[in-house]
């Protein structure tokens, strides 16, 4: 193993959009970041490996580092997909020019960056919603089993009741207010229209009337509103059931986080705090764990 004092420290945040390197000095000095595409397993290990060695490489060039320093260099690896059965052993498996390497997921990475390593929790609330916290060493997880049987709260959930609610006005079972005529008018007032959506509509795209169903209420639509403060109670309960497994403090993060955070509980708002760092920094602190052991 090199020594501690030309010890380097790889992060790396691997999602489903994109793949960001980090790579800084035992004093924490950022020597060189780099980009690439997904990094996430359901795109196969193979593909989600190259996406991590794509972006090391981008980092490692800016900090005009020789491949022959790999060695000294200590890796934490967090990447989407995780869980998915055999992905960590396959991954694990690899070879690597690393000195030494860890896996986790994307989640954990960006709690343990939230946090600066400590126990805490973070409820995503995008596109999906999930809340994870990381309490002893244990990670502990609520939710984010995948739209539309779970992700409650997210920006599709948001786009599926808007949908929904708007086939009923279109119906006569409830007031047709701006907003659901907003999503109707999207579909030529043709629920036709909206089936022949939904047969190949993916999350992404309920998600997308998220911003419509936001605008709305806070403008004092009484249908959007419903539908906010409904998505807000599920993110309290994610936030809530957090804070029984153990975790002090929780951060919101994701697109949807600064909209939802004002229409939360109180209870729930006392017990949220600022990020203190990214999912890359999450990922260097299992870098940095990987070099205190050795």
């Amino acid at each position: 193993m090199p020594s501690s004092d030309n010890r380097l420290y790889l992060g790396i945040d691997g999602g489903g959009t994109g793949c960001r390197a980090r790579i800084v000095d035992d004093a924490g000095n950022v020597l060189g970041q780099g980009l690439s595409g997904p990094a996430t397993t359901r795109l196969g290990v193979p593909g989600a490996w190259a996406s991590v060695l794509r972006a090391w490489t981008g980092a490692a060039e800016e900090a005009g580092l020789d491949p022959l320093d790999a060695p000294n260099v200590m890796a934490g690896i967090g990447i989407a997909g995780l869980t998915r059965a055999g992905s960590r052993e396959e991954l694990e498996a690899l070879p690597h020019p690393f000195g030494q390497i860890c896996f986790t997921s994307d989640g954990a990475a960006a709690c343990l960056g939230a946090h600066s390593g400590h126990d805490g929790g973070i409820v995503i609330a995008g596109t999906g919603s999930i809340g994870l916290a990381i309490v002893a060493g244990h990670e502990l997880r609520a939710g984010g089993y995948g739209f539309p049987i779970s992700d409650e709260g997210s920006g599709a959930d948001l786009g599926l009741k808007a949908i929904q609610a708007s086939l009923r006005a279109f119906d006569g079972r409830r007031e047709k207010t701006a907003l659901l005529n907003e999503v109707l008018t999207r579909f030529d007032h043709t629920p036709a229209n909206m089936v022949g959506w939904m047969d190949r509509a993916t999350a992404t795209d309920y998600a997308t009337f998220a911003p419509l169903v936001l605008r709305h209420a806070d403008q004092g639509d009484a249908a959007a509103r419903q539908i906010v403060q409904s998505g807000a109670e599920q993110i309290d309960g994610l936030v809530r059931r957090l804070i029984e497994y153990g975790a002090p403090l929780v951060t919101l993060l994701g697109g949807l986080s600064g909209p939802l955070e004002p229409w939360l509980s109180p209870d729930v708002r006392r017990r949220l705090k600022p990020a203190d760092g990214d999912a890359v920094s999450g990922a260097i602190i299992l870098a940095r764990r990987l070099s205190a052991r050795s």
